[in-house]
């Protein structure tokens, strides 16, 4: 293990409080923050992705956030190699690199041995899986996966088709389905790493996420949404983020702005649901509940936990 770089990951579901737990153990661990959620790459997309604000990061290193137009998109393969790159560079700053998120596939895929490979036309292949999205539709394209690697298309809902296509885009790319690439992995951890997830009781995590989308509207989603929307962003990885993809439904007419909300909190907490899982099955994590102690209390466990686990002090 000493010849590995060391590494803190603190994961769970949306609106559980990573964002601010992450800042207060990264305070006592001289740590920096590497974003692992798959939207916050995106320039302008702050509202709906539960963006980190400035003056919340207390002056703790952020990476990975604000690096993307919404019209780019933006692989697992791409997020493995820029984050182990940033994770290299703040340990030689002396500093502990945090990844700190809930996309579950990109960060299993920086800890652990995950090789992608491809044709080198990967680019353009996105591309034209995402105009297939817009032309055909999500319903198609997951029926065509369904074919093609069944074992993938369960795990996937079948309206997700930023995954729908990322599934795809591995098998044409590579002639070797998303199953077969997870199942070759070999499971040794590429770091010492100490992996914590924060919990808690599922009913007040669901309360939560409602009051969250409410206050996002009041903090003016609908109105970054338009902005997209009106720049005519359509079949972009990035709009088919949960809280942006319902709002469109209502910019066409097919939804009233009250069922879009509705929708975007039932998503949402499907997706927590999810997120529950994929870590639950995927990781070995020291699980947190949040609500168990005081909140200095829990910082202080944490901290201690990570501490302990890499062998380095905290403040």
């Amino acid at each position: 293990m000493g010849n590995k770089e060391k590494l803190a990951v603190i994961v769970g579901p949306t609106a559980v409080g990573k964002t601010k737990v992450s800042v207060d153990v990264a305070k006592k661990l001289r740590g920096e923050i590497i974003s692992g959620d798959s939207m916050q790459i995106y320039r302008g997309m702050d509202i709906g992705t539960a963006k980190i604000k400035k003056e919340e990061m207390q002056g703790i290193p952020h990476h990975l956030i604000d690096i993307k137009d919404p019209e780019e998109s933006f692989s697992v393969a791409e997020f493995q190699r820029i984050v182990r790159e940033k994770i290299s560079e703040i340990s030689r700053r002396g500093r502990l690199p945090m990844i700190v998120g809930g996309t579950g596939l990109y960060i299993q895929s920086v800890l652990y041995d995950y090789r992608f490979t491809g044709n080198g036309n990967t680019g353009r292949l996105r591309k034209e899986l995402q105009e297939r999205l817009r032309r055909e539709g999500t319903e198609k394209l997951y029926r065509e996966l369904s074919g093609i690697d069944p074992d993938s298309a369960i795990k996937i809902h079948p309206n997700d088709g930023r995954r729908i296509i990322r599934a795809l885009e591995i098998y044409y790319s590579t002639g070797v389905t998303l199953t077969e690439h997870l199942r070759k992995q070999r499971n040794e951890l590429r770091y010492d790493a100490a992996v914590v997830g924060l919990t808690m009781d599922r009913e007040r995590l669901y309360k939560r996420i409602d009051e969250r989308v409410d206050r996002m509207i009041e903090e003016g989603l609908l109105e970054e949404a338009r902005r997209f929307y009106d720049r005519g962003l359509r079949g972009c990885q990035s709009i088919q983020a949960i809280g942006y993809k319902e709002l469109y439904a209502y910019f066409d007419g097919t939804l009233s702005l009250a069922e879009a909300i509705a929708l975007l909190k039932k998503n949402t907490r499907n997706y927590a649901k999810r997120q529950y899982t994929w870590f639950k099955n995927k990781m070995d994590v020291q699980w947190f509940d949040v609500e168990a102690y005081p909140y200095g209390v829990l910082i202080e466990k944490i901290t201690e936990h990570i501490a302990g686990k890499l062998k380095i002090s905290a403040k």
